[in-house]
């Protein structure tokens, strides 16, 4: 078999076949928090544990982690989906009324709190990881973010990772004009 002319449908096609987990990253900066929803994420080192998530230039979470040095990666229930489509865009966020503790409250609903860097962890994710920023490459139109493990915890055990196949989501290829 030969190789096909690159055209932006191919790429597209191609690359919408490689298998990605889905999550919530969270982001924070001072008082301003977000989370956004990935695909792009992959282990980059085993010592130490660096993760690497991809985000966009233009992204509010691009700008929070930037200047906050750090990240949240909040893995799925691939049974429930439905947070992934509430973070295409940015995330309203509401502190938490009364004496639920610093750093909790909602972002688009979901209940959060705050991990060890500050960036937020979602309540009802399967699985959380804390990441601070320990790299970043500039590769185009995303910058790849390379967090060092700083703390972890596995809600759900049983359940299967959301992964872009579990829904009708596209990512990547070609940029859209």
């Amino acid at each position: 078999m030969t190789a096909a002319e690159l055209t932006d449908e191919l790429v597209n096609r191609v690359t919408w076949k490689i298998p990605n987990a889905l999550a919530l990253v969270g982001s924070r900066s001072g008082d301003e928090r977000n989370a956004m929803t990935t695909s792009w994420i992959t282990q980059l080192s085993m010592e130490p544990v660096i993760i690497g998530i991809g985000v966009e230039n233009t992204a509010v979470t691009h700008r929070l982690i930037t200047d906050g040095g750090s990240f949240t990666v909040n893995l799925w229930d691939a049974a429930n989906t439905r947070p992934f489509v509430k973070f295409a865009k940015p995330a309203t966020y509401e502190a938490a009324a009364g004496g639920d503790g610093p750093g909790t409250g909602t972002l688009n609903g979901w209940a959060v709190y705050e991990a060890a860097t500050g960036a937020p962890v979602f309540v009802d994710a399967a699985a959380w990881m804390d990441l601070e920023v320990r790299h970043s490459v500039n590769l185009g139109t995303h910058t790849l973010f390379m967090g060092e493990l700083a703390a972890a915890a596995i809600n759900d055990d049983e359940v299967q990772i959301a992964s872009m196949s579990d829904t009708r989501m596209k990512y990547g290829g070609v940029k859209r004009h």
